[in-house]
């Protein structure tokens, strides 16, 4: 599953044991009114979109060939497939989930990454990585970000999930188990006691969600309802909990317009095993055969219903040896000042690191350091293949693997697959990039999308940074981020971590979707908006 939950889960069991790890706090609540909804007309068809945490187009053929995947197997059989669909960058859960719920890049939601700094602030804003980062960092404070900040603060307002837009319209929708979850609707998260009191969170934490919310022991659809919920079941946080609650939402005939249902297992099985790992698409199958048997039938879950399912982002190799996997910024960048996580920033520090597995974010907090100087020094390092930032309106971009530059900035001369038109200088190699002779459209190799998706990270956000990215087979890492040597990580904006699956099945169109960031408006059209 995402980092963030098993941050969760972690600390839930940490804080059972150690209670004095945190200090006593306050919280910031507020919500909208209850917006009253009702269903539309009986004749439109219900979306149900399941995201399948880290799934990838060859193990999932691997498992159906393996007989692993028949209810996958019968959806792609009855519908539209496409393998290649393009995640946002940074790959990252958070930022990826709140592209998909509004429509726009993290230019437009303000979600960076996992990790992120808030240079205004003056605070690294985690959602939960590894767990002694967390406990550096507070975990109060990453617990505030991730049950609370992310939704009600951090995402930006101007722009509105499907949840939101929907209710607007007097539809309601479901969200199960998603991080990123904003609606209309007041809810209470249940912080479990133990946990509350040894926290800045209270018992009863308000927010903002869907009228039908669940989120693991949190929130529950199904009341009193304990199974899959128990510390060995990551308190709710799993495949088996998300089943049992759209189940439950099924045979009360409570079904709505949208749902939300994400399964976030598998992610954690390729973390460890590797990306060719098959038994969490395996795991994930049997969930969607008990939601379908939940119907009746296979095919009367067919009938009313359209099916989305979709991948989150991909995951790639990462090297056994540490010497050749991981990618330690600290010592990249000794020469300067680095801030430490168990320590507020202060203007001492010269620089701030935000890892994101396979990419971060590198800050610049000290005006006496010449970004120029830091991106030299990064460059030194063989295994950093995109580094970029923003001067003015052109965003540069270079590499540890030559010493060659490109400069765009949108709207110029020359088009790309997505319609989109920059203005290109220097050497399109560095990304990948070719021009057709036939039309001198702008193709994507090994980065798909890159100049739209670079371009919409270093505008997500205030701040003076710099955007790396490793290659294939490295991650990197600062003070106490995770590793994954021997396994898989993602993040990055190679096609290894940015190419997923995307399947869907009772509709009578054929979407021409060839990215994350397009499937908002496929819904909202599909549901006659």
């Amino acid at each position: 599953m995402n980092r963030g939950r098993w941050i969760l889960i972690m600390l839930l069991l940490f804080i059972s044991i150690v209670p004095s790890a945190c200090q006593k706090g306050e919280i910031q609540q507020g919500a909208q009114p209850r917006i009253k909804s009702v269903q539309p007309a009986a004749s439109t068809k219900r979306v149900i979109l399941v995201i399948l945490d880290s799934m990838m187009d060859k193990p999932l053929q691997e498992a159906i060939r393996n007989g692993q995947a028949p209810a996958l197997k019968f959806l792609i059989d009855r519908g539209h497939y496409k393998p290649d669909v393009v995640s946002t960058f940074p790959t990252m859960s958070v930022t990826i989930d709140s592209t998909i719920l509004t429509g726009s890049g993290p230019d437009g939601h303000h979600v960076p990454g996992l990790v992120w700094y808030n240079s205004r602030e003056g605070r690294l804003i985690s959602y939960g990585t590894a767990l002694w980062e967390t406990l550096k960092l507070g975990v109060g404070d990453v617990f505030k970000n991730s049950l609370y900040r992310l939704n009600n603060v951090h995402l930006n307002k101007q722009v509105k999930t499907i949840h939101e837009e929907l209710a607007a319209r007097g539809i309601e929708t479901a969200s199960i188990n998603g991080m990123v979850y904003r609606g209309t609707t007041e809810h209470r998260l249940k912080v479990p006691a133990a946990f509350a009191d040894s926290t800045s969170l209270p018992r009863d934490l308000k927010t903002l969600a869907p009228k039908w919310f669940s989120l693991g022991v949190l929130s529950r659809l199904k009341p009193d309802d304990v199974r899959n919920t128990h510390a060995w079941q990551s308190y709710g946080l799993n495949d088996e909990f998300s089943a049992d609650e759209l189940i439950y939402l099924i045979e009360q005939d409570r079904l709505p317009s949208f749902t939300l249902v994400y399964l976030p297992n598998n992610d954690h099985d390729v973390h460890r095993k590797g990306p060719a790992e098959t038994r969490g698409i395996e795991r994930a199958d049997k969930q969607l055969q008990r939601v379908f048997q939940a119907f009746g039938s296979w095919d009367a879950a067919m009938k009313d219903n359209v099916w989305i399912i979709a991948g989150d982002s991909g995951q790639t190799y990462i090297e056994r040896e540490r010497e050749r996997s991981i990618i330690d910024l600290r010592q990249v960048l000794n020469s300067y000042r680095i801030a430490a996580l168990s320590k507020p920033v202060t203007k001492q520090d010269q620089i701030v690191l935000a890892v994101n597995e396979r990419m971060a974010y590198v800050y610049i907090n000290d005006s006496k350091v010449a970004k120029a100087e830091a991106v030299r020094r990064l460059q030194q390092e063989k295994r950093i293949d995109v580094i970029a930032w923003r001067e003015g309106g052109d965003i540069l971009v270079r590499s540890g693997r030559n010493e060659q530059e490109l400069t765009y900035r949108p709207n110029g001369n020359v088009r790309d697959r997505h319609g989109q038109t920059w203005n290109i200088r220097g050497d399109i190699g560095l990304l990948d990039m070719s021009l057709r002779k036939s039309d001198k459209r702008l193709e994507y190799g090994d980065y798909p999308d890159a100049l739209m998706r670079l371009h919409s990270a270093l505008s997500s956000h205030e701040g003076n940074f710099v955007i790396v990215t490793a290659a294939p087979g490295s991650e990197f890492i600062g003070e106490s981020s995770p590793t994954h040597s021997g396994g898989a990580g993602h993040g990055s904006l190679h096609k290894q971590d940015s190419h997923v699956p995307l399947l869907i099945s009772g509709s009578e169109t054929r979407p021409d979707i060839f990215r994350l960031v397009d499937v908002k408006r496929w819904i909202m059209n599909e549901l006659g908006h």
